[in-house]
C-alpha cells in the first residue's frame, strides 16, 4: 500500500484536495456559529427570566401560602422572607427577560435556589445522584435553574442585553458583560 496525496474533490467544475475541503467548512460552520452565538444567553436569559416571573407572580398573589410553606420547610424569618423572595422572583425575573442587571438579580436568585435545593428539593437532589434511581439531576428544577444562573452569572447576559446597551453608552468595558 503506498501512502499518495489524498484524491481531490470536485466542486463547481473545480479540483480541490479534500483536507482543503474540510478545512473550509470548518471555517464556514466557525463563522455561522459566532454569527448566532448571541442566542444562547438571549434564550437562557428569557426562558429563566420567564420562568421566575411567573413563579414570583404566583407567590405574590398567594403570599399567605407561601409564607406558611416557608414556615413547614422550617425556613427563618418566612413572614418577611416569604415577600422578598417572591418580589425578588417577580423582578428579578422581568430583569432577566430584558438582560437589565442580570449578574445582580442572577446571583440573587441563585441565593433562592441554593435555599430551595437546601429544604424543599434537598431529598430528591440527593436522590438524584443515586445511580439506583430513575430521576437524575436535571429533574430536579432547582439544580438546573442554578446551572442556568451561574452561567449567566459568570459569562453575561450577551450582546443583546440592556447591561450591553447601558455599558456602552456609560463606557464601561466590554469585558465585563460579554
Amino acid at each position: 500500500m503506498s501512502l499518495s496525496a489524498p484524491a481531490p474533490v470536485s466542486i463547481g467544475g473545480s479540483e480541490m484536495p479534500a483536507p482543503a475541503l474540510l478545512a473550509r467548512a470548518a471555517s464556514f460552520g466557525l463563522k455561522v456559529a459566532a454569527a448566532l452565538s448571541f442566542l444562547a444567553p438571549l434564550a437562557t436569559r428569557v426562558t429563566v427570566g420567564y420562568s421566575f416571573f411567573l413563579t414570583g407572580r404566583g407567590k405574590l398573589m398567594n403570599l399567605d401560602t407561601f409564607t406558611d410553606f416557608l414556615n413547614a420547610l422550617g425556613v427563618p424569618f418566612a413572614a418577611a422572607q416569604a415577600p422578598f423572595v417572591a418580589g425578588l422572583e417577580f423582578v428579578g425575573g422581568i430583569a432577566l427577560v430584558l438582560g437589565l442587571g442580570t449578574r445582580l438579580f442572577g446571583a440573587g436568585l441563585l441565593g433562592t435556589m441554593v435555599v430551595a435545593l437546601m429544604t424543599a428539593d434537598k431529598e430528591s437532589f440527593l436522590k438524584a445522584w443515586l445511580p439506583t434511581g430513575d430521576v437524575g439531576p436535571l429533574d430536579v428544577s432547582p439544580w438546573v435553574f442554578s446551572l442556568l444562573l451561574s452561567w449567566l452569572i459568570f459569562y453575561g447576559p450577551g450582546p443583546v442585553s440592556l447591561d450591553k446597551l447601558l455599558a456602552k453608552r456609560l463606557g464601561i468595558g466590554a469585558a465585563s458583560t460579554k
